[in-house]
């Protein structure tokens, strides 16, 4: 017989996991302002998405500290600190995760991340472990919201896109897997996602 329950896949950065260079690169600033400045001009989420796809990290800041070098500092400050840019777990969706786990449910990960730095940090996570499967990005050299990631994670898992449930913080990556017949939740914060699977009778 078969289940009504979906497979859920859960992006990290900002729905597991508090991921931000923010929380590296404030106290290299003394105002908000000027940080925001900076990862404005060095278009600094583009080019970290480059190392999530693959690029080493050294190979990445000497190509953005050529083009910027009144800031090679700051671009050497990221890629030699940061582990500072992670701050925890987020509380709330663990626990769903662990309860959704209780119940037999499926589980996957889908995350943009860069291959060199997830080893420093997955240790500090068991609760992946949870995880019956996990697609990283920077392992297989695509990003979502290239289809083709998504792809992989269906393959991976073994299910149509209508059998599965994704959850993410990103309103593109949300989109691209809608076009793909995937049900999806754009996360926004824990109480607000306890809600979208207690209305979907999947909580």
């Amino acid at each position: 017989m078969k289940s009504n329950t979906p497979t859920i896949i859960f992006d990290f950065g900002g729905v597991l996991i508090n991921w931000d260079p923010r929380n590296l690169y404030r106290r290299f600033f003394s105002d908000p302002e000027s940080m925001e400045d900076f990862l404005t001009e060095v278009n600094f989420m583009e080019w970290n998405a480059q190392q999530d796809k693959g690029r080493p990290f050294a190979e990445g800041a000497a190509i953005l500290s050529e083009q910027f070098p009144q800031h090679a500092n700051l671009i050497r400050a990221y890629y030699e600190n940061w582990s500072e840019s992670i701050t925890g777990s987020i509380p709330g969706t663990v626990e769903i995760l662990q309860t959704l786990k209780q119940k037999g449910t499926l589980l996957y990960g889908l995350s943009n991340w860069s291959s060199e730095t997830f080893p420093i940090v997955q240790h500090e996570f068991p609760f992946l472990n949870l995880l019956d499967g996990v697609i990283l990005s920077g392992e297989v050299k695509l990003i979502k919201p290239d289809p083709a990631i998504y792809e992989l994670c269906l393959k991976m898992i073994g299910k149509p896109a209508n059998e599965c449930l994704f959850i993410d913080d990103s309103q593109a990556n949300i989109a691209i897997a809608n076009k793909m017949g995937f049900d999806t939740i754009r996360f926004t914060s824990p109480e607000q996602l306890q809600s979208e699977l207690e209305f979907r009778r999947i909580l």
